[in-house]
């Protein structure tokens, strides 16, 4: 499926990013934070997706906040809080100017977020399998 190989694809990008290098050049900072914006936005279209798959009722249509409470109810996703946080610092980081702030984003890329886009990619993986096996 399109959506969730582009989602996985930019995720094992941000995954590899060189965190170290972040710490000191200003436009790969950037780079890693533009990379998840992009990643997020991926994710929650692809969740979106496999949730139609499975004919969750109100997936059709929604912002990236009603999606993702929709697949916190429905068991796609774990953690609601980091992926409101997330929602929250991906909708901020385009006014992000202080390097504290800088820095504490890319910490909680690293730390936080590329873990919780990982454990969605399997989850999603494993949803459209079973979405997939319905069919036969």
């Amino acid at each position: 499926m399109k959506k969730l190989d582009n989602f996985s694809n930019c995720l094992d990008i941000l995954k590899n990013a060189d965190y170290e290098l972040a710490n000191n050049d200003d436009i790969y900072r950037t780079g890693v934070i533009g990379h998840f914006n992009l990643t997020f936005e991926l994710a929650w279209k692809a969740l979106q997706t496999i949730l139609r798959l499975h004919g969750a009722q109100g997936a059709e249509t929604g912002s990236p906040r009603e999606i993702l409470q929709l697949g916190y109810k429905l068991g796609f996703v774990d953690d609601s809080a980091i992926w409101l946080l997330m929602l929250k610092k991906r909708n901020s980081s385009i006014h992000i100017y202080n390097e504290d702030e800088i820095d504490e984003m890319i910490l909680l890329i690293r730390d936080s977020f590329v873990p919780t886009f990982v454990k969605l990619r399997e989850t999603l993986k494993a949803k459209l399998a079973e979405a997939e096996s319905e069919w036969e």
